[in-house]
């Protein structure tokens, strides 16, 4: 019994308990990077990064024709995530423009605002020291129905991100949010899929028509 237990104190499960939290992304950022060895991106595109409205965000290059959009989402990711990842998945690209849209599934996992915003610029530090003339633009977070209950919070970490933006003219912030309210202040369910959370192809149409004119202006 003693063996059976000090073998498994050797296990890779085990050994996997102090793992960071972003390790579980390992396999998914493996999968970009592997594609990337094959087909390299191009320089100077716009790299849209995030979590999984990002992911699922598949009619981008289609209905942003003239621009090169490279999509590294990851489903259920945190603004973190995207920290401790953008030495292999952001910054090898060299973009003009970054979109990144995370801090969603942080609220819901109890993160406050005020560390949402930390991450962000934990990001926009990480990026710039490398890439000082990339523009990045932070997606607001949007409000869901599935995610009502956070509502409050995800606004007041979208007004955090806003005003940090008006520090620096590389930084921009695109309000979808507001966009996405009907007029009783509560999120438009016909925007979202069954699960109320993640956009349908009328949420995406709407963020590309709010999109689109800051990547012609930014990223022509």
């Amino acid at each position: 019994m003693v063996l059976l237990a000090n073998l498994a104190s050797f296990s890779p499960l085990a050994a996997d308990t102090h793992a960071p939290p972003h390790a579980r992304w390992e396999s998914d950022i493996q999968t970009f990077e592997a594609a990337d060895r094959t087909n390299l991106p191009p320089r100077n595109a716009t790299l849209f990064v995030g979590s999984s409205t990002i992911r699922l965000w598949k009619d981008a290059p289609t209905q942003f024709r003239d621009h090169i959009i490279i999509n590294r989402g990851f489903g259920g990711s945190h603004l973190s995530d995207s920290v401790a990842f953008a030495d292999r998945i952001v910054i090898p690209y060299q973009p003009r423009l970054i979109v990144l849209y995370a801090g969603d599934n942080d609220i819901a996992g109890g993160k406050t605002p005020e560390r949402v915003l930390a991450d962000y610029r934990e990001f926009v530090a990480k990026v710039h020291a490398t890439l000082p003339q990339t523009r990045i633009a932070y997606l607001a977070i949007k409000p869901s129905p599935s995610r009502a209950k956070h509502q409050a919070d995800m606004k007041r970490a979208n007004d955090l991100i806003a005003s940090f933006s008006t520090s620096d003219d590389r930084l921009l912030f695109i309000d979808v949010y507001t966009p996405m309210l009907g007029e009783d202040g509560k999120p438009r369910e016909e925007l979202f899929v069954k699960d109320r959370l993640h956009l349908n192809e009328a949420g995406y149409k709407l963020w590309a028509s709010i999109v689109e004119p800051v990547l012609d202006k930014v990223a022509p």
